[in-house]
């Protein structure tokens, strides 16, 4: 069975600026979750287990203290889901603030031959409940996106049957937000470009070998 290697770092990742879009604040943000949730979980990229969060103070900055709420089964709006991360709150820190909120849990990815493999963490979502300024980031750590493996070797089957993939939900989510995502900035393991990876130089039929840093 084919194992995926996952980048230290993000391959792409695509960010929405929603101050004009939607309201700031956990509600919102939650709410945002749960449509974009919806959104990745038609295309079988992503199927929230839970949600993780660290707490920081203003002025202080990170307490060094981190929260993670189950949420299987549950829509990511539910005001329960609301009360519950915000009871979370350390009760020797009742300033804390919550940082970007990760939804975790796993998608489906198809290999060379077209059997589909279920990964943890396969597509990444964060959400902003900045109560200034609301956003979203989608990112992704696995070589399947891209027409090169890791290791630099061409794997075109396996890009014919993920990439389009991650390209539909991307373009979906626009349109869900009613805003185009911004391509995050470059790693060592790749950088977006419209709704995919960018493709790397190729040299003698081989793309960069990048297991040095896995």
């Amino acid at each position: 069975m084919p194992i995926l290697m996952r980048a230290q770092r993000e391959c792409g990742s695509w960010f929405w600026d929603l101050d004009d879009v939607t309201a700031p604040g956990l509600e919102a943000a939650l709410a945002t979750a749960s449509r974009m949730s919806a959104v990745l979980q038609q295309n079988e990229l992503l199927e929230p287990t839970s949600l993780e969060w660290h707490w920081f103070e203003v002025d202080k900055g990170g307490l060094g203290i981190h929260s993670r709420l189950d949420v299987a089964g549950r829509s990511l709006d539910d005001a329960t889901i609301v009360e519950q991360a915000q009871g979370c709150r350390p009760v020797s820190h009742p300033a804390a603030e919550m940082s970007s909120i990760l939804i975790v849990g796993s998608g489906l990815w198809l290999d060379a031959v077209g059997n589909r493999r279920r990964e943890p963490r396969l597509v990444e979502v964060t959400v902003s409940p900045d109560p200034v300024g609301p956003s979203a980031e989608l990112s992704v750590y696995h070589d399947v996106w891209g027409p090169c493996d890791f290791r630099g070797t061409p794997h075109p089957a396996v890009y014919a049957h993920n990439a389009p993939r991650l390209a539909a939900a991307l373009r979906d989510l626009d349109s869900l937000m009613g805003v185009a995502a911004e391509p995050g900035e470059p790693t060592y393991f790749g950088v977006a470009e419209g709704y995919g990876i960018k493709a790397p130089d190729i040299i003698d039929g081989r793309g960069p070998d990048l297991t040095d840093l896995l």
